[in-house]
């Protein structure tokens, strides 16, 4: 299939929550879901906060501390980081569409443990873009831009794979349609409107043709 019939010609995903069930993990160091939110929503507030990178650890570990739950929850979070899993769904989506187009990864950690979580997926990555190679955190547009750099594609014609409700505005600002997986139902981020809305990584099979 020539690239002028297919819909898209790459695909971009956010990894910590589009591909990885991370909140889990996030919950079982925490001690419980209520404290793993509380904890998950700090961290997000200080990485929008950030403007250049800091280190991401150093980032969930202040996040950690200003909710109760102490510096060690970090610690022990990075120390258990290989039990990351994907989604259910998730390694046979990834395989079926690297058959077909180019696959990057845009995703707000270190290197170390980007590339650590990249390869719990199970295929590899033609780019992976982390807040730590680009200097900035999503949902700024240089992590965006810079897998589409990697990739050598056209932002209107990348599909970009959301996982968290700050990606879809995020990835629009750049250009890139958005597949918001919203597997947890979350709500929408200043009002932004994805170009499709799942609780499952399936439908991007028959999207991404």
């Amino acid at each position: 299939m020539s690239s002028s019939e297919r819909g898209y010609d790459a695909v971009v995903f956010d990894l910590l929550t589009a591909l990885l069930d991370s909140w889990s993990l996030w919950n079982t160091v925490a001690g419980s879901a209520d404290a793993g939110l509380r904890w998950r929503r700090r961290y997000l507030e200080l990485t929008y906060q950030a403007g250049a990178y800091q280190p991401y650890e150093e980032l969930v570990g202040e996040a950690a501390r200003s909710t109760g739950l102490g510096m060690a929850c970090a610690e022990k979070l990075v120390a258990r980081w290989n039990e990351l899993a994907p989604w259910p769904e998730a390694p046979q989506v990834v395989r079926e569409l690297a058959r077909r187009v180019p696959l990057g990864v845009a995703t707000n950690c270190s290197q170390r443990l980007g590339l650590a979580a990249a390869a719990r997926c199970g295929t590899g990555f033609a780019a992976v873009a982390t807040a730590e190679s680009v200097g900035y955190y999503k949902p700024r547009p240089e992590p965006y831009r810079a897998v589409l750099s990697a990739l050598a594609c056209n932002p209107a014609r990348t599909l970009f794979v959301a996982g968290s409700a700050a990606d879809v505005p995020g990835a629009k600002s750049v250009g890139m349609p958005v597949f918001w997986h919203n597997r947890m139902g979350l709500k929408p981020l200043d009002g932004a409107v994805p170009d499709y809305v799942a609780g499952s990584l399936l439908p991007l099979l028959d999207l991404v043709s």
